[in-house]
C-alpha cells in the first residue's frame, strides 16, 4: 500500500505529515511508521511523524511519533505544521481551529498571506506540580520545581516544567560551545527522576525579552527547535526573575514568540510552518 506524504518543518524541527483519516491503517502503525521512515540515510528524514486523526471533540486530532517510535503527548513545532497541513489539505479549511492532543485540546489561529502562515497557537497553563510534570522533585519556597542532578562529575541545577510533556531546564553562560550531545540523554533518561524521561533546554539569557536556547528532545535528540520546550523555558525564566512575560526565543532554527499571559495563565506561542515536499511511500 502506497502512503501519500508531506514532508514539512517548523524553524528546522521537521515532521512528515500523513493523512490517518485517509489512511487508518499507517496511523495503527505510526510508531513502525515512525522509525522506519524518519531515518534520514534509510528513509525520508524527520524528527518524528505526525498524523491528522479523527476527533469526536476537536476539529482534528494530532498523534506524534517520535523517530524513536515513541508517542509524544504534545509538540508545540509540530501542532503549527499540522494546522497548515490541515489547512493546505482542506481536511479542515479554517484559520481558527481546535486541535484535540494527548495533551488536551489546544487553540490555533492562522493569519495567511500569500504562502506565508503565521501560527498562533494557545498552548494553555503551564503544570508546575512535580507528581503531573511527572518528575520526582520537590518544590521551593515560592513554588518551583527544582532538582539539582550531577552527571559525570558536572552539577545541573533544573527548573521543571510541563506544557502536557516534561521538561527540564537549566542555565548556562554560553549554549553555543556546550556539549549538548553528551549531556542531554544522560539527563532524558534520569528516570529515577523523571520516570517518563524529559525534553531537557539549555538556556542562556541575553535579555530581559531574549532567550537564546538548544534542546535536547526526549525520542528525538538534539533538534533544531522545540515549541514547547520554548514556552517552558520562558515560563522557568519568568519564575526565576530573569525575564518579563513576553520573550523571543531564539533557537538553532529560528526565533519563536513566547508570552505567559499573567491574566489567563495561557501559554501563547507564535511561530511559522512551512511545506518541503510531498512523496508518497510503501508501507
Amino acid at each position: 500500500m502506497r502512503i501519500h506524504f508531506t514532508k514539512m518543518h517548523a524553524l528546522g524541527n521537521d515532521y512528515i505529515l500523513i493523512d490517518g483519516i485517509r489512511y487508518p491503517e499507517a496511523l495503527a502503525r505510526g510508531s513502525e511508521i515512525a522509525k522506519l521512515w524518519s531515518d534520514r540515510h534509510f528513509g525520508v528524514g524527520g524528527d518524528g511523524v505526525i498524523f491528522a486523526a479523527p476527533s469526536s471533540s476537536a476539529d482534528i486530532m494530532m498523534r506524534m511519533f517520535n523517530a524513536d517510535g515513541s508517542e509524544s503527548e504534545m509538540c508545540g513545532n509540530g501542532i503549527r505544521q499540522l494546522a497548515r497541513f490541515v489547512y493546505e489539505k482542506n481536511i479542515v479549511r479554517k484559520n481558527h481551529l481546535r486541535i484535540e492532543t494527548l495533551a488536551g485540546i489546544k487553540e490555533i489561529d492562522m493569519a495567511i498571506s500569500g504562502s506565508e502562515f503565521r501560527i498562533t497557537v494557545d498552548m494553555g497553563v503551564p503544570i508546575l506540580e512535580p507528581s503531573e510534570i511527572p518528575a520526582v522533585a520537590e518544590k521551593d519556597s515560592q513554588g518551583i520545581a527544582r532538582t539539582s542532578i550531577t552527571l559525570e562529575g558536572k552539577t545541573f541545577d533544573f527548573t521543571l516544567v510541563s506544557m502536557g510533556n516534561p521538561h527540564a531546564i537549566t542555565y548556562l553562560d554560553n549554549v553555543d560551545s556546550f556539549d549538548v550531545h553528551r549531556y542531554g540523554p544522560l539527563v532524558e533518561n534520569a528516570t529515577r527522576i523523571f520516570p517518563k524521561r524529559t525534553n531537557v533546554e539549555f538556556i542562556q539569557p541575553l535579555s530581559r525579552h531574549e532567550l537564546r536556547m538548544r534542546v535536547w528532545e526526549r525520542g528525538a535528540g538534539e533538534t533544531l527547535a522545540c515549541g514547547t520546550g520554548a514556552c517552558a523555558s520562558v515560563v522557568a525564566s519568568i519564575l526565576n526573575g530573569i525575564t518579563e512575560r513576553s520573550v523571543r526565543v531564539h533557537l538553532l532554527g529560528g526565533p519563536l514568540d513566547i508570552t505567559w499571559d499573567e491574566k489567563t495563565g495561557h501559554v501563547i506561542m507564535t511561530g511559522d510552518a512551512h511545506t518541503v515536499f510531498e512523496g508518497e511511500k510503501e508501507i
